[in-house]
């Protein structure tokens, strides 16, 4: 037959269960006939001993529930059990009945207790002088410290123990909490870069190998799809085609350098020539002469107009006026009717450029996606400038306004 399992800390189960181990010790103890016999009374029969020791058995029960009145009703049952005789059961119970008030009570209940049991013992120990005469009545008080005094600082010492372990346990918690929350916000700081960083290899794929290759597809597809075209005409289309692929794969090669980690040891030597391929990469907004001559060697007739001071930019500005504009020259290319209108300005504290051509009336030569419009948008906003693009009387403009800082 095995036994019940013994009730879990911290319940109700279990502070029953120690009041009725306390009762049965001290039924043990009552049979036994053990009395401390400080104030005997002869003819007290034993069983006028049982109501006090119930009554701080009971106590022990209620030291989580009702911990005030669980030390009232057991400092009662030790008064009238000390007044018919004292027994040792109910004094070892009343020791237990002041453990658990210093530990489950309020703190301030534990300083009175503090103050009273040195006090008691005190005035116990004044007395047995004055009582028998002797210097020797002193020990009248050693009772009282044993019964009061002890339990009570043994009660302050787990109490502040356990106080002190909740301090390290909530702290512990909250750094725990703070950790928590300092992984969290560097995971988001973590994927916002790389979201931005996607978002600009994304922009940059785009103009780097987008605009190349729809010149190269507008082309072959003229060239399989006109009959009857001469050999200057095909020889044409090659040449746009062979340049757009050369500046594509040179960009395209550049980019994918700046992707890469740099190797020690590895680049051009002093005195070395520039890569043709990288120097055609350094795009700037002075380079539209450039562009512009490849975009009309492409089919594309387009009418430059430059307003204002030129002047050194950004770098930052300048590669995304660049972009701008060379996305805007191959949408034209690619929906418009062979013709644009490009005007650049330039402000006292920004530049605005400016791009128009009339719509096809047939549909795009090339099919696109509005991945290029995006990326405009996005460089322009970046910047802190403003971007526009749609239709007006019948042509599609776009506007990009990039702040360049103070006026020079």
């Amino acid at each position: 037959m095995r036994l019940p399992p013994w009730p879990r800390p911290g319940t109700a189960g279990r502070d029953v269960a120690l009041a009725g181990v306390a009762l049965a010790g001290g039924l043990a103890l009552l049979g036994l006939g053990t009395h401390l016999a400080i104030t005997p009374r002869p003819g007290v029969p034993t069983a006028a001993f049982l109501p006090s020791l119930v009554a701080v058995s009971a106590a022990v029960a209620l030291r989580r529930v009702a911990t005030r009145t669980g030390l009232a009703l057991g400092t009662a049952a030790l008064g009238v059990d000390v007044a018919l005789g004292t027994t040792l059961g109910t004094a070892l119970i009343y020791t237990q009945v002041l453990y658990d008030s210093c530990v489950y009570g309020p703190p301030r209940l534990w300083r009175w207790l503090l103050r009273g049991s040195v006090a008691l013992s005190l005035l116990a120990a004044v007395g047995g002088v004055l009582v028998f005469g002797h210097w020797r009545g002193v020990a009248l008080g050693v009772p009282v410290v044993l019964v009061g005094v002890v339990p009570v600082l043994t009660g302050i010492s787990v109490r502040q123990y356990r106080d002190q372990a909740a301090a390290e346990r909530a702290r512990a918690a909250e750094e725990r909490a703070r950790a928590e929350q300092t992984a969290r916000l560097a995971e988001l700081d973590r994927r916002e870069a790389v979201r931005a960083e996607r978002s600009r290899m994304a922009r940059e794929l785009h103009d780097v190998v987008a605009n190349h290759l729809g010149a190269v597809a507008i082309h072959a597809t003229a060239a399989l799809s006109v009959p009857g075209l001469d050999r200057e005409q095909v020889a044409s289309s090659l040449r746009v085609i062979r340049e757009n692929s050369v500046q594509g794969l040179a960009e395209m090669r550049q980019l994918i350098g700046l992707l890469r980690e740099p190797t020690a040891g590895v680049g051009p030597a002093p005195g070395d020539a520039v890569d043709p391929a990288e120097e055609a990469t350094r795009v700037r907004l002075a380079e539209l002469d450039r562009l512009v001559g490849r975009m009309r060697a492409a089919g594309l007739a387009v009418r430059t107009e430059v307003t204002g001071g030129a002047r050194p930019l950004p770098v930052g500005v300048d590669l995304a006026a660049y972009r701008i504009v060379q996305e805007s020259l191959t949408n034209a290319l690619k929906h418009g009717a062979g013709e644009a209108e490009l005007v650049v300005t330039y402000g006292p504290t920004e530049v605005v450029v400016t791009v128009a051509n009339p719509l096809r009336a047939g549909g795009a030569a090339a099919p696109g996606a509005g991945a290029g419009l995006v990326g405009m948008r996005e460089r322009a906003v970046l910047l802190g400038g403003g971007f526009t693009a749609g239709p007006a009387d019948g042509r599609w403009r776009v506007r990009a306004r990039l702040p360049t800082g103070e006026p020079a």
